[in-house]
């Protein structure tokens, strides 16, 4: 039987990372979502940081840690971040591993657990302000949603608040954000889905602070899909229905894989 496109619907690590894009590029399938390099740097918190920092884009600020490295006290990053902070799998989703850090009995256990998702982890300081988010759409041209807001019944918007308790969080879309602000937020959204290579989809997640600083939380490239998660509800409310919204998906990944049809992957003299 012949596949004419795979729609990935798979999230975390062997899903989302460039895994399964690579599988399928190696089988010469067509497929939606970005390809293997924006995947991997939209999945891994590190690389996404260090290429959003050098493309002038704001975000918090953090370091790295791997887990062969000597770590550091919870005075030590106090005394850089404040209280709280968060520790994060540096490679994850959906807030598993994810720990919000205010009292030092707290730190190692947030350290050991981030260290069962991954080798390496992100801790980052706490940005209080607005949870708003973007959908974007497109390839080389994209396009930015109008924006919702996440408001968290919880401490944070953990995997809980999304997945298991029905009242974890309320969703306001479109968010009641001013004209001039939208637009940063909407612009900052193109900028970081194309400084990061990623095609055909992404969410992109910004802290708005009181006042009105924006910074960048992170992007998804595979964002939840069903009738009622954000991504596809922005689209809906910025006038592209949900079925409509898959047609348009599946086109751009076909307008792709034309496009790299067209490369040389050998050289004969």
């Amino acid at each position: 039987m012949k596949v004419n496109v795979v729609f990935p619907i798979l999230h975390g690590p062997f899903g989302e990372d460039g895994t399964v894009q690579g599988l399928l590029k190696l089988a010469d399938i067509p497929f939606v979502g970005s390809s293997v390099l924006g995947s991997a740097v939209g999945m891994d918190k590190e690389a996404m940081k260090k290429i959003l920092k050098d493309n002038s884009i704001p975000i918090a600020d953090y370091f790295c840690l791997y887990k062969d490295e000597d770590i550091l006290s919870y005075e030590e990053v106090v005394r850089r971040f404040k209280s709280p902070f968060f520790v994060k799998p540096a490679n994850m989703g959906s807030s598993v591993g994810v720990s919000k850090v205010s009292k030092k009995e707290d730190y190692h256990k947030a350290i050991s657990l981030a260290f069962d998702y991954d080798l390496k982890i992100i801790i980052e300081e706490f940005v209080k302000g607005r949870e708003i988010e973007c959908s974007v759409l497109g390839n080389s041209n994209p396009q930015a949603s109008v924006l919702g807001e996440v408001i968290p019944n919880h401490d944070f918007y953990s995997y809980d608040s999304k997945y298991i308790d029905k009242e974890g969080a309320d969703l306001e879309v479109p968010a009641n954000i001013d004209n001039e602000t939208a637009g940063k937020i909407q612009n900052l959204a193109v900028k970081t889905f194309k400084s990061l290579y990623c095609e055909g989809l992404g969410r992109v997640d910004f802290f708005l602070k009181e006042n009105g600083d924006v910074f960048v939380n992170e992007i998804n490239t595979i964002p939840g899909f069903t009738k009622i998660s954000m991504y596809p509800r922005l689209w809906e409310a910025s006038g592209i229905s949900y079925k409509d919204l898959i047609t348009e998906l599946i086109n751009l990944s076909l307008e792709r894989y034309e496009k790299e049809k067209g490369l040389k992957t050998s050289y004969k003299n």
